[in-house]
């Protein structure tokens, strides 16, 4: 479905289900050069389990219109725009890697509407070498190549996932092409990666925000490893944290693992 948003359409993946703003709902973000359908099985399994689920492109990438947010904050002003675009009161943000950023100051802005934050992938400083922030916008295809090198610990996915055999790298090189691809305006690559290695109000933010956190992580991954969370959720008020067998691609890697995750921690 598509919302209007600060002018623009913003589109969100309902999960194959109705949009009904009375009834609980969760809000994933995606990260740097991706778009909703990297939450496909959990937010399809919570969107037929009781959710309503709005799975966003964020401006100006996928579907989306408007203009690509060039901070966490503009981004995380977005999020409380289509909130109330929507009608809804309150909800669980859902965020990966720059996407659990966006989350974090979403909360942190208005902490009444929101009821629960998920962290998936996360860090803070969410720091990007100057080689990759540079590649980025000379040699896209090899910053791809790069990102997704150090975002997989595995070749294919379990079966829940995107299919038996599914070659995930490949897989996430043509998703991240697709929504480069997307805004021939504005370059989201360098957009992103610029948003990510400025956000400097991480511990704030984290300090900031009243409802319970989940930081859900990779055991193996390189782009955030684990203990590069350590310095948000020393800050967090009701901190929670999992960590899953996979990378950086945590979704699609260890799909089952961060399904139960999010439905224990929604749940309580």
């Amino acid at each position: 479905m598509f919302i209007d948003v600060h002018g623009a359409p913003l589109y969100a993946y309902t999960g194959g289900r109705p949009f009904d703003a009375a009834r609980p709902t969760v809000v994933f973000i995606h990260g740097v050069l991706n778009d909703h359908s990297v939450w496909i099985l959990q937010s399809r399994h919570l969107a037929h389990h009781g959710w309503n689920v709005l799975a966003i492109d964020l401006p100006g990438h996928g579907r989306s219109g408007g203009q690509p947010p060039a901070s966490v904050e503009q981004a995380a002003d977005g999020v409380l725009a289509l909130l109330r675009a929507a009608g809804v009161a309150r909800a669980a943000l859902v965020g990966h890697s720059f996407g659990s950023l966006v989350a974090l100051e979403a909360a942190a802005r208005a902490p009444a509407q929101v009821s629960h934050l998920v962290l998936v992938g996360t860090a803070f400083p969410m720091k990007v070498s100057p080689a990759l922030l540079e590649a980025s916008v000379s040699a896209p295809e090899q910053a791809i190549h790069m990102v997704n090198v150090f975002s997989h610990s595995t070749l294919c996915p379990p079966p829940s996932a995107l299919g038996p055999g599914t070659w995930l790298y490949g897989s996430s090189r043509a998703l991240m092409r697709r929504v480069l691809a997307s805004n021939p305006a504005v370059n989201v690559f360098h957009t992103g990666f610029q948003a990510c290695d400025r956000y400097a109000g991480g511990e704030q933010a984290m300090a900031a925000v009243q409802c319970p956190t989940l930081f859900l992580v990779g055991r193996h991954d390189q782009m955030t490893p684990p203990r590069a969370a350590r310095a948000l959720a020393a800050h967090a008020r009701q901190a929670r944290v999992v960590e899953v067998e996979a990378g950086h691609a945590l979704m699609t890697e260890a799909p089952g693992e961060v399904l139960d995750a999010l439905r224990d921690f929604l749940a309580a």
